[in-house]
């Protein structure tokens, strides 16, 4: 009996994946938030009387105003710690979440859509803190895998729970609802997490030895080696690699319904279904690529190799299947083929967050919040350059993939000059 209470005492509790749950259940909440708008936007169009650039412009604020705030959000993370930063970053962007409801005019709409991004900005960052402080290095990007997988099928199933939400009390109530679940993650949130697994009482001595090698990492640190970053072209490569993801990515939570709508002649139950393949997959890409990924290091003993392999065959599946859906004339077999453009996108996040909690190492949340600026300033390119071509080529929807497609080509280049392992 005294060896088993001695075995016992030696395993490492589990106390370390509530982190995870958090993420998880946050990323959920985030992608409900975010992709309601997509759903609900012909239903503002009309209500609000908005054009097709105006409706552009409204997606667009929230990518730019998250794009501003990024990056001095996960700074603020790594200074202060995410304990207060998360809490006032979601109990901030669930406000603006309800107002969206609110909206009388064009510019009500934008300003809200854009108090809201702002307010949403360094979730991930925080969260990759998190994941950087609490986790051993052998489950951060497998954490990153499962939490982005949750972040996607939150998202996916969002078009059936706004349908059931805005049939129930109309999309502008919709919101509110919608805007209540963060109030109560935050308080949750912020009564149980310590910046330092250390000042949990839970944790056993063997999970705090576990996590010893992450002491220096949990405190403040907010002199960032801004002029070293600069210096290095990983920096660079880290953060245009994720534009590239992310521009053929908004549209998906963006303008989708709307083509499935407008150039698929779709009923609004099919767009609701239907739009829910491309999150569906992209969230099945998430721990695909993380297992893939596991498997060639065990292989081969070379991160920055499997990384670089893994981000390889996501750009150009992604650009393939996106050009091949213009191809398709039945909607059903064209959105397989954009769900599987959405997989091969998918691909590249372990890697790309993984290689942010590396390169940053104590700093992983200012450099994923660059990294992540980056990606939703292409995010918030993307409806707008949508807007526009189908403005000018008479809504020509094939047009908007091929955009897409090249962007994504780009990314093979920036993956072939990142390092993604040596600490900046």
């Amino acid at each position: 009996m005294a060896g088993q209470a001695t075995t016992a005492a030696a395993q490492p509790t589990r106390v370390r994946y509530w982190v995870v749950v958090f993420a998880v259940t946050l990323a959920v909440i985030t992608y409900v938030d975010r992709v309601a708008i997509s759903y609900t936007g012909p239903f503002i169009r009309h209500d609000l009387g908005l054009s097709a650039v105006q409706l552009g412009w409204a997606f667009a604020a929230f990518g730019w105003a998250y794009a501003l705030m990024d990056m001095p959000k996960g700074f603020l993370g790594d200074w202060m710690g995410p304990r207060v930063v998360l809490m006032a970053i979601v109990l901030w962007w669930s406000f603006f979440t309800a107002a969206t409801g609110w909206a009388w005019s064009f510019v009500a709409l934008v300003s809200i859509r854009a108090l809201f991004g702002a307010g949403e900005a360094g979730c991930f960052p925080n969260l990759t803190k998190t994941f950087t402080v609490w986790l051993p290095q052998r489950e951060k990007v497998r954490a990153q895998g499962v939490m982005w997988m949750s972040a996607r099928w939150g998202g996916a199933f969002t078009p059936l729970l706004v349908k059931w939400v805005v049939d129930q009390v109309g999309w502008r109530h919709a919101f509110m609802v919608f805007g209540g679940l963060g109030v109560v993650w935050a308080v949750i949130f912020y009564l149980w997490y310590r910046n330092d697994p250390r000042d949990n009482p839970h944790l056993n001595a063997a999970e705090r030895e576990l996590l010893a090698p992450n002491e220096n990492l949990a405190e403040g640190h907010s002199h960032v080696p801004w002029g070293r970053w600069f210096r290095k072209p990983s920096f660079w490569m880290l953060c245009a690699q994720y534009f590239a993801l992310s521009y053929g990515w908004y549209f998906y939570i963006t303008w989708l319904p709307t083509y499935l709508r407008e150039g698929r002649g779709l009923a609004l139950g099919s767009t609701a279904l239907l739009s829910m393949l491309p999150l569906f997959f992209g969230g099945l890409g998430n721990p695909v690529s993380a297992f893939i990924t596991g498997w060639m290091v065990r292989r081969t003993g070379d991160v920055g190799r499997a990384r670089r392999s893994i981000c390889y065959v996501s750009f150009l599946g992604a650009a393939a299947f996106l050009v091949f859906s213009t191809r398709v004339h039945n909607p059903f077999y064209a959105m397989l083929a954009i769900g599987s453009a959405s997989f091969f996108n998918d691909l590249t996040m372990p890697p790309s967050w993984g290689a942010a909690m590396d390169l940053g190492g104590e700093f992983a949340g200012t450099l994923s919040g660059a990294m992540n600026m980056a990606g939703n300033i292409g995010g918030a390119m993307c409806p707008m350059v949508i807007g526009y071509l189908l403005t000018w080529t008479h809504n020509n929807w094939d047009m908007t993939f091929y955009v897409s497609a090249a962007v994504y080509l780009t990314g093979v280049v920036f993956w072939r000059f990142l390092d993604p392992v040596t600490k900046l």
